[in-house]
Parts: structure tokens; C-alpha cells; sequence
């Protein structure tokens, strides 16, 4: 038996791809276009097995939607700002841009492995000034039009990192690299002005039905429009008045305290004759502004003194608490707490000994025995103990709560959202400079387009915390280009979600140096049809690129709302996790072998090992499985074969040997069937005999049902049904040993058929099948299999047969049977004979190729 030759082939075919430039992507109006797009990654050094599933995902669509037609862009470029890079900097004593080219160099090289449709002429890195600069161009015309701006805002503080940290790198209140406490700060900082497009992201969602459905509802909820009254309270002694929002003016009869912010201007002012006071708002702010962290922290308050006059009862006063749960950046930075109906107001009424008043109740409850303990009601129900709302259900009493409160003059109905601005500075060297100066006279000066790009010096050094930027001793001093006089440069560089907001358009004219991209290009090409990537992305980079699409078509480089009209969220990659019996290290799976008992051991002393469960593969716990290992031993289409064969794509694959091993094992066979036929097959193109005997026959229709079936399932990502079907018309062709009439002819279209159904996800075992079977152009460029209709449709088909209802037996009859026939062959069945107990049919109704029902 003749062995494959997955390295030589491997090789072989990618070389050829390459040197015919087959993936190149051109415009052509003539041509339907297709843009597939996976995330790019980050140049963390080498690629891993989530990149393996994920680039194999959109290779098999690029690969498919290539032989229906389409004029395909299938892009690859590098995330390369960042953070880690810095970490690199000081650990490893290397500059973050030697670090990431090197990477770069690494995981291209090890992507082109996978023998993957890249255009690779179109490759970027979001580093290279040739890209950046354009992003430097986009800010300014930002700040023209008023999306962007610069303010003072609450930050997280690491102190020893001496930089801002996102919310998500806050952990348990700490830093995430530093482990040290992370303190609230207020800072100048810029800001695009995403809430101008609160609504229209939100009405956008309603568009994007090729989405999965949780992701819509994951942005729906952060954008978080709510509907409400904005009021105010008279503060009892004062001429001023603290002004709240609420979604829930129906509770108001239920109020048990008012709470402000620790930042609130309130808070402030108080602080300011109390230390006591002043030391509160100092823990709070060692919180962290993350909503997690306030959410799970413990509800503290601290008592002002002061007290607020109810909207409704000028007899009612309420205190005023500042609380640790209550942030500045959301509604007015001051709420009224009614305990009995929000679960967190209720944590801080119990622990403060205030009054706990229900004043809604389930419908079929009773009000006299209806109360409230460890847990609030938050449903709908009748209102009670609230004067003159007092029966009213719960939509009702907030529309009248609010027309009363309008009615007072105390506020006004409202429409609020949870969404912020974007907060787009960061202390970080290795960013895109933001292109404004700071002037003594001009103050916040914006660099002239004929002075961009703004360049990152490259003679940095990492010796001092901190922004290595603002330590350095010339680049931060220029010119002020209005007045000419001294000015220091910004040295905040961007949040990196920038740079991942619109690379998808700058791959539809990478090489253009006067603009960002060409209109042509970008009207063609853009929006991308299929955007594949993880979960985890689901709000920040996919709302920021959809905000960044809309701010550029404000300012007229585009005109597109959407960016991404399609989107595949893929599932992780786990693998079963291993420790030292002994000392519980956590053991890689190159570490381990198995004993005569077929249990794992240390391969180094056979020591036993503990089996832990299936997680995602982390470097931290070990269980991770190199692919350039896997891809080396067993090739890549092995290793694409079997991301695409264990599971659906959306859900986790856990990633096992067995798995691997049988996906080569599958490669050699197909290999071993196409080039060791049991008959000599006629020549390529040779016409079709003009009989077929039972077996060739059957064969070939199952062959057309496979182009049909697995046309199907790539069109709608069921890669490993169509897997499934790919292996059932190899076993049934394996089983035609040549000897029947027509088999040879039918083999020959088996095969050639198999081979470019596999092309997508096999593509260099196809490539040189195609080549085995006599073909002289390539597979790459042939088109997809078309069915023949006639063959697709099934010459039987089950019918049911009831019995007065009910069902007595199931036949196979001819499609389309004459009805009367049909109406016999149900009449002679057994099964139904007994059911109809010798009573004769008084009706029988035939519905054609579905069912039969006797009526007796």
C-alpha cells in the first residue's frame, strides 16, 4: 500500500498557490463578492489551537464560496499594540517593536502552515506607521465633528504600573500584572462620543439577522436603554436639590433613602468639613470603577446628615446616604433606594437597620401576609401602601407617578442609557500617539494634517514606572503649531480597540498611502459578509467598530452603517487537564505517557498522574497542545479535519489523540482509495455508459446527494454533518469493487466528486488527488459540484398509514403513487388488517407521499 506523503505534499501545494498568486483578491464589478474575515490575532509569539479552529472555519468558507463564484477577499494582518509588548520590554530587555516583528515573523510562518486562501499581499500590522497614521488623520476629523473631546474622568489606577487600566484588568480590586491595589483617580482623559450613537447602534441590532442572537442581546443590554423620570429632590435646609433617575417612579411610595456617589459634587462638598467622611470616599475609591467589582463588594454608606423631602409628601423625609454601590457615570450619580423591590438596596437598608415598605405584590397574593425577607420582589404586580397609585398595575403607576411629577414641576419624563464614552487614553508607550499638543497660550492643539503621522520614538527606555513617553527627554517638547512658541506633545497613546475598530476596511486597499483606503475599494468590498471570532468579543471590539464605522461615514470616508453583515461566534478548544499524583503540579500532555494498563504516568519517572477535567487549554494549567507539533507529525489537513469533524462549530471541541489519530487515519484511506482503485477509471471527462448496473446505480445517486447535502451544510457552518456525509460516500464507494456494470465510470465521478467536496477542508490531499486523477489545472480554481436534481430526489419515500387516527403502519411506496394503488398496498398490510378487525374501509383518505388514513 502506498503511504501519503503529508510533508512533501503539504509543502508542495502551498508553494504552488502561492507562486500562481491563486488567493489573490482584485475588485470586479462583474463578479458577486464575497469578504471573509476572522479576527486577527494578537502577535503573542506562536499560534495556538484556538487560531487553528478559527482560521480553519473561515478557510473552508473562503475555499467554498470561492468555487460557487464569488469574487472572495480573505485578509490577515496583526493586532500588534499593546501592553504585553511593554511587559516583553522590561522582562526580556528587548524594544516592544523587535518583540513584535519577530512574533509577527513567527505566526505568519506558522499560519502559512495551515495552507490557508490569505491574500497575503494585503497583510497589515496595526504597529506600522503606514497604518497608524491614517488612524491619527480619522481622530482629528473626529475631533472636527465633535465625536471626539477631552475631559476629566474617574480612572483605575495601577501604582505601580503607574498607568490606567480597563475595568477588565482589574481584578479582585487589584492590578492584573502588579497584584497591587488599584486606586480611583481623576484624570484628563479623551473620549469619543459613542452615546451619539446610542440609538442607531441599538435600531442597528435589529438588522444584523445573520448574528447569533445572544450576541445582539449581550450589546442590546450594554447599550441599555431604559425609560424613566429624571426628578428632583428639595434637600431639607438647603436652596439646592439632588436630582435622580429612576425606571421605577412607581416605588416611590416604597423610598427608604437617598444615596449619592463617593464622586459626586455633593460628596465632595460634605468631605471637605468631615475627615471621617473623606476617608470613606478614599476606600471607596480604592474599589475600582468595574461594575463587577461594585457589584460583589460588600453595600457601605456612610450617613451625611442631610435629608430630602419626598416628591409626593412634604412630610416625608428620607436620608442621604453616600454609598459605595452607586456610581458617578451612570444617570446623575444619585438614586432613591426602595429596599422591598431592588435586591441591592435591600442588602443596604438591612445592614443599616431602614425601613423595608412592599408596596408591590404578585396579583394573587395576599396583601395582609405579603412581605419581604432576604430576597426583594422585583416582578410585576398591583401597587399597595402608595396613596394614589394604590391598585394601578406597575406600567400603569409609573406612567401616572411620572405625569404627577411633571405636573409638580419636580421632573420630567425620560429615555437614559447604561452606555458610556469611550475613554480612549492610555499611559502606555506602545500605542498610537494621539496627534494634539498642549500650548500654554493655544491650549489643546490639534496637529495639522501636513505634520501627521505622529511617530513613536523608537530610543525608549523602560527604567522609570510609568509612560516611557513622558520620560522621554525630546519627543514630548515641539512646537505649538498655531502660535509657534514651546508645547508638549500628548503623550497618552490610544486605547488598542482603535486599531481593531476599522482594519477590516483598510484591508480593502492596504497599499494606499495618501488615504485610509479608496471609496471604490471600500464600496465594493465592504460590509464584511462572514466575521468569525470568539464570544468574548461579543460587546467591546464588535460595539467599537460598528460606533468607528459610523463616525467615518459622519465624516464622509464611507457609506456604511454596519461593518460586519455576518457574524459566526466559534467555540473554544479544551483539552483534559493533568497533575502529579504527588505534588499536584500541574503536567503538560507531552509530559505524560501510558502505562501497560492504559493509564497516563510521567514519562520521565512513571509516576502516577491525576486526571482532571475538560477545560479550555491555558498555559497556566498546561493543557495546551502546540500546533505546529500536531501540524508537523500529522499535517495540516489532519489537523483541519478534525477541528471541523468532532463538533459544531459554535460549541467547544475537546481536543483528544484518538481524535487526531483517526482524522489521519481517514486522510490515508481517502488516499489509498482514489490512488489504488479497484478498476482502471476512464479517462477525465469521459461520457457517462448508457446503462449502470443496481450497485453503480446506487452509488451514483448517493454521490449526488452528497453534493447536495454538503452544499448545504457549508452554506450554513454544519461542518461536521457535512463531515459525516463526506465519510458515508467514501465507505459506500469503497464498496464498489469494479466488477459491475458501469462501476469504473461511476468511481471515477465518486471520486473526482469526494475530492472537491474535501477541497475546502482538505485542501492538499484534494489538490493532489485532483492531480492523481489526471487533472493538469488545479483544484483551487475549479468550481463547485452541482447536483443533478433527478438523482437528488428519492424514488420512495415512508408513508404513514392510520387506522381512525391512529397509527398502524409505515410503507415504502414509489414517490408520486397513483392514489388508488397507494390506497391497495395500505389495505394489505397485516399491521393494518388486524387494526381494521375485519370491518370493512368506510373511507380511505390518501395524502400523496405523507400518509393514508383508513376510516372504519
Amino acid at each position: 500500500m502506498s503511504r501519503y506523503n503529508v510533508k512533501e505534499t503539504e509543502a508542495k501545494w502551498q508553494g504552488v498557490w502561492d507562486g500562481k498568486g491563486c488567493f489573490t483578491a482584485r475588485e470586479d464589478a462583474s463578479r458577486p463578492k464575497y469578504y471573509v474575515l476572522e479576527m486577527f490575532p494578537y502577535p503573542s509569539g506562536r499560534i495556538h489551537m484556538g487560531h487553528v479552529r478559527n482560521y480553519t472555519i473561515g478557510d473552508v468558507i473562503a475555499r467554498f464560496k470561492r468555487a460557487k463564484g464569488f469574487n472572495v477577499l480573505h485578509p490577515m494582518g496583526w493586532d500588534a499594540f499593546g501592553l504585553p509588548a511593554e511587559n516583553a520590554a522590561l522582562e526580556k530587555k528587548v524594544h516592544p517593536a523587535a518583540w513584535t516583528r519577530e512574533n509577527i515573523a513567527t505566526m505568519r510562518g506558522q499560519l502559512k502552515t495551515m495552507g490557508l486562501s490569505i491574500d497575503w499581499d494585503r497583510e497589515i500590522a496595526t504597529c506600522d506607521v503606514e497604518y497608524y497614521r491614517h488612524e491619527q488623520k480619522m481622530f482629528l476629523d473626529f475631533l472636527k465633528a465633535g465625536l471626539a473631546y477631552r475631559k476629566e474622568s474617574w480612572v483605575n489606577w495601577d501604582p505601580v504600573d503607574n498607568t490606567v487600566l480597563a475595568n477588565e484588568q482589574v481584578i479582585d480590586g487589584r492590578g492584573w500584572r502588579t497584584g497591587a491595589l488599584v486606586e480611583k483617580r481623576k484624570l484628563s482623559q479623551w473620549f469619543l462620543k459613542i452615546t451619539a450613537f446610542a440609538e442607531d447602534l441599538l435600531k442597528g441590532l435589529e438588522t444584523l439577522d445573520r448574528w447569533p442572537e445572544r450576541v445582539r442581546i449581550m450589546q442590546e443590554n450594554w447599550i441599555g436603554k431604559s425609560t424613566g423620570v429624571r426628578f428632583r429632590f428639595s434637600i431639607k435646609g438647603r436652596e439646592d436639590e439632588l436630582e435622580v433617575f429612576t425606571t421605577r417612579p412607581d416605588t416611590l411610595f416604597g423610598a427608604s433613602f437617598a444615596a449619592i456617589s463617593p464622586n459626586h459634587p455633593l460628596a465632595a462638598e460634605l468631605a471637605a468639613s468631615s475627615p471621617e467622611l473623606a476617608e470613606f470616599i478614599a476606600e471607596c475609591n480604592r474599589l475600582g470603577t468595574s461594575e463587577e467589582a461594585i457589584e460583589t463588594a460588600e453595600k457601605r454608606g456612610f450617613d451625611t446628615g442631610l435629608t430630602v423631602v419626598h416628591p409626593f409628601d412634604p412630610s416625608w423625609e428620607l436620608p442621604v446616604y453616600v454609598a459605595n454601590f452607586v456610581l458617578m457615570e451612570y444617570g446623575t450619580g444619585a438614586i432613591f433606594a426602595c429596599p422591598a423591590h431592588d435586591q441591592r438596596d435591600l442588602d443596604f437598608a438591612r445592614k443599616y437597620g431602614l425601613p423595608v415598605r412592599p408596596v408591590v405584590i404578585s396579583a394573587d397574593a395576599d396583601p395582609a401576609a405579603f412581605e419581604v425577607g432576604t430576597e426583594a420582589y422585583t416582578g410585576p404586580g398591583v401597587l399597595r401602601n402608595s396613596a394614589f397609585l394604590d391598585g394601578l398595575d406597575t406600567e400603569s403607576a409609573k406612567e401616572e407617578a411620572g405625569k404627577r411629577l411633571e405636573a409638580a414641576g419636580r421632573g420630567e419624563r425620560t429615555t437614559q442609557y447604561r452606555l458610556r464614552d469611550w475613554g480612549v487614553s492610555r499611559q502606555r508607550y506602545w500605542g498610537c500617539p494621539i496627534p494634539v499638543v498642549h500650548c500654554e497660550s493655544c491650549g489643546i492643539v490639534p496637529v495639522p494634517d501636513d505634520q501627521l503621522p505622529v511617530v513613536l520614538p523608537e530610543d525608549v527606555t523602560f527604567d522609570k514606572p510609568g509612560n516611557p513617553l513622558a520620560h522621554h527627554p525630546t519627543w514630548k517638547h515641539t512646537s505649538c503649531p498655531t502660535c509657534g512658541k514651546p508645547a508638549l506633545r500628548e503623550t497618552d497613546t490610544f486605547d488598542t480597540f482603535i486599531e481593531s475598530s476599522w482594519y477590516f476596511a483598510r484591508f480593502c486597499s492596504p497599499k494606499t498611502e495618501d488615504a485610509a483606503f479608496t471609496r471604490e475599494a471600500v464600496d465594493y468590498w465592504l460590509g464584511v459578509d462572514q466575521y468569525i471570532g470568539g464570544i468574548e468579543h461579543a460587546v467591546l471590539h464588535l460595539l467599537y467598530s460598528r460606533f468607528w464605522t459610523r463616525a467615518l461615514k459622519t465624516c464622509g470616508y464611507l457609506n456604511l452603517d454596519e461593518p460586519f453583515t455576518g457574524l459566526f461566534t466559534q467555540g473554544m478548544v479544551n483539552h483534559e487537564t493533568y497533575k502529579d499524583a504527588g505534588t499536584g503540579a500541574w503536567l503538560a500532555p507531552t509530559d505524560l505517557t501510558k502505562n501497560d494498563k492504559g493509564e497516563w504516568v510521567r514519562t520521565d519517572s512513571g509516576a502516577p498522574v491525576t486526571v482532571g477535567r475538560v477545560e479550555k487549554m491555558s498555559k497556566s494549567k498546561k493543557n495546551v497542545v502546540d500546533p505546529a507539533h500536531i501540524i508537523g507529525t500529522y499535517g495540516a489537513d489532519a489537523a483541519r479535519l478534525f477541528m471541523l469533524s468532532d463538533s459544531p462549530p459554535e460549541r467547544d471541541l475537546e481536543w483528544t489523540e484518538s481524535g487526531i489519530d483517526g482524522a489521519w487515519r481517514y486522510i490515508n484511506r481517502l488516499w489509498r482509495m482514489v490512488t489504488e482503485a479497484p478498476v482502471e477509471l476512464p479517462a477525465a471527462g469521459a461520457p457517462k455508459p448508457e446503462s449502470l448496473g443496481p450497485k453503480a446505480e446506487a452509488a451514483r445517486r448517493l454521490v449526488h446527494k452528497t453534493i447536495a447535502g454538503v452544499s448545504e451544510d457549508l452554506d450554513k457552518f454544519r461542518f461536521n454533518k457535512a463531515v459525516a456525509r463526506v465519510r458515508e460516500l467514501s465507505n459506500a464507494l469503497g464498496e464498489l469493487d469494479g466488477k459491475g456494470e458501469g462501476d469504473a465510470w461511476v468511481l471515477r465521478e465518486g471520486f473526482e466528486s469526494l475530492v472537491r467536496l474535501v477541497g475546502p477542508m482538505m485542501p492538499h490531499l484534494a489538490e493532489e488527488l485532483w492531480a492523481q486523477l489526471g487533472h493538469t489545472d488545479l483544484l483551487a480554481d475549479q468550481p463547485w459540484p452541482e447536483a443533478d436534481p433527478a438523482l437528488v430526489v428519492e424514488d420512495s419515500v415512508k408513508v404513514a398509514v392510520q387506522v381512525n387516527g391512529k397509527l398502524r403502519a409505515t410503507l415504502d411506496l414509489p414517490r408520486d403513487m397513483d392514489k388508488d394503488a397507494a390506497e391497495q398496498a395500505a389495505l394489505a398490510d397485516a399491521n393494518v388488517q388486524r387494526a381494521m378487525d375485519g370491518k370493512p374501509a368506510r373511507k380511505v383518505i390518501v395524502v400523496p407521499n405523507r400518509v393514508i388514513n383508513v376510516v372504519v
